[in-house]
């Protein structure tokens, strides 16, 4: 059996977008994939669905499993002929025990490679606007770790010679012993006034820059995992990142996983704490019966009707599965709903001919003429939708034909973390989308008794808000008709927040 190999990969500090791209490559190549507790979960969403997924966090007062047991399950696997990921947060060879696994491996001969990370020394003074070297104020670095069992004996931190050394000293894992490091840096002669910085889950919405002195960093609370800036750049404060227009601000949002990813993308880069909260998925319709005969016949459809990016894919994934391409489509003109529709129109290598004025049904009815007649429509959509579209069309004298391309479901529950936050009533805003996904976390909250009234919540529009009204939710954000977009709603979020 062909030996495998171990990739120890820096996951960065915590920022999903800051590992390397060589990284996120070999995480969706993985078999096996070894994570520990400070690499960012979303990452296993990259994973194959039948990659090996396994949690090894280990951090001072808790471990899930002994690096001999680390080191074991490395070489197991990769013996097996599997490719194995060493996840590591920040960089696996800045005290990521990157180096002690590698030394194993070389010992039973497998195969592995070192894949850099960003290191949270550097990344989390970064984002809280402290540059760790600055001309004519700190002309080079030191970087240690405060983790050590003891700060005496073997393995012993000299600090009262990093007092002497100068420049910036960054500390990693270290708040536990702020005490004793402090009294020991001035017992070697670093100043008491001097500037202290501790960044907490830098990189992330929860950072938290807690600003002091070497005299009294004892008596400020600060807690891992943090970075501990010591030196005259710890008094710069060139923020950025949380001075963004969400930053602190956690924000559920309901839409489907797989029609998440552009308004999770734009809340975070504003800043905000995104939580997925899916509540609904798709799936494949009872059959295909209705759509194969459309698809059949579709040389004879003057206009084929697209109302989501959903039904855009399923309509045209079923379509090329028959061995078919585009010339199948003909002379056929294309209308969509909303920009996001459009968008996956092109996606498919094909243009829209007309789209609705604002993202609803009765948009895309003003942008057609008055009479209709002889003309015939094939609207792809959910199971259950609302009937004003195709109902308006015939009135109009058109002949229309509705096809289910996919369903809705409920899924099973919701994220732990979703239901803790309620319970500690931390949740700042929950963005719907859609009625559907108002009903549904509804439903999903009554199976847990949890109390959600007068929840704040952003809707996409008028009829979404109405729904969760009903519902019991306090509705802050709402967009008109003209308005309806994800782009709109985040800028409407954005503009509540201000």
């Amino acid at each position: 059996m062909p030996i495998g190999c171990v990739y120890l990969i820096g996951a960065g500090p915590g920022d999903s977008e800051l590992i390397t791209v060589k990284g996120l490559r070999l995480i969706r190549e993985a078999d096996v994939i070894l994570y520990d507790g400070l690499a960012n979960p979303e990452f296993l969403r990259e994973a194959r669905r039948e990659c090996e997924c396994i949690n090894v966090e280990k951090r001072p007062g808790f471990q899930r499993v002994q690096q001999d047991e680390i080191n074991q399950m490395m070489v197991d696997r990769a013996q097996k002929g599997l490719m194995v990921v060493r996840l590591k947060g920040g960089d696996p060879i800045v005290f990521g025990r990157g180096g002690e696994e590698a030394e194993v491996l070389r010992k039973h001969e497998i195969p592995f490679e070192i894949v850099p990370g960003i290191t949270s020394a550097i990344a989390a003074p970064a984002y809280a606007g402290i540059p760790v070297t600055h001309r004519g104020i700190s002309p080079h670095v030191t970087i240690v770790t405060g983790t050590t069992a003891s700060l005496e004996g073997e393995g012993e931190v000299d600090w009262e010679g990093l007092a002497k050394v100068g420049g910036t000293l960054l500390i990693l894992m270290g708040t536990r012993k702020r005490s004793e490091i402090a009294r020991r840096l001035i017992a070697g002669g670093r100043p008491p006034e001097t500037p202290v910085a501790a960044v907490q889950w830098g990189s992330l919405p929860l950072q938290r820059t807690v600003r002091t002195t070497l005299g009294e960093m004892d008596a400020v609370e600060m807690t891992n995992p943090a970075v501990i800036v010591v030196g005259k750049v710890a008094a710069m404060d060139l923020d950025w990142f949380a001075s963004k227009p969400l930053f602190g601000k956690t924000i559920a949002v309901t839409r489907a996983r797989t029609q998440a990813s552009e308004l999770v993308h734009m809340l975070r880069t504003l800043g905000a704490q995104v939580l997925e909260v899916p509540t609904i998925a798709f799936a494949e319709p009872q059959n295909w019966r209705d759509v194969d005969c459309a698809l059949a016949d579709i040389h004879s459809y003057d206009w084929l009707v697209l109302t989501s990016t959903n039904g855009t894919d399923r309509f045209f994934e079923r379509l090329f599965k028959q061995d078919r391409d585009v010339r199948a489509l003909g002379e056929i003109k294309i209308a969509t709903i909303g920009a996001a529709t459009s968008a996956r129109v092109r996606e498919w290598h094909l243009n829209v001919d007309l789209e609705a004025v604002n993202r609803t049904s009765e948009g895309l009815l003003a942008a057609f003429d008055a009479d209709l007649s002889g003309q015939c429509f094939l609207l792809p959509r959910p199971e259950e939708s609302r009937d004003v579209l195709a109902d308006k069309l015939r009135e109009r004298g058109a002949e229309v034909r509705e096809i289910v391309a996919y369903k809705t479901v409920m899924p099973r529950g919701l994220p732990e973390e979703f239901l803790q936050l309620i319970k500690k009533d931390a949740i700042d805003l929950i963005a719907f989308t859609s009625s559907s996904t108002v009903l549904n976390l509804v439903s999903l909250l009554k199976e847990t008794r949890q109390n959600w009234e007068y929840l704040p919540a952003a809707c996409i529009g008028p009829i979404t808000a109405q729904t969760a009204v009903t519902q019991g939710f306090d509705v802050v954000v709402e967009l008109d008709e003209t308005s309806v977009s994800i782009s709109g709603l985040v800028q409407a979020i954005a503009a509540y927040f201000s």
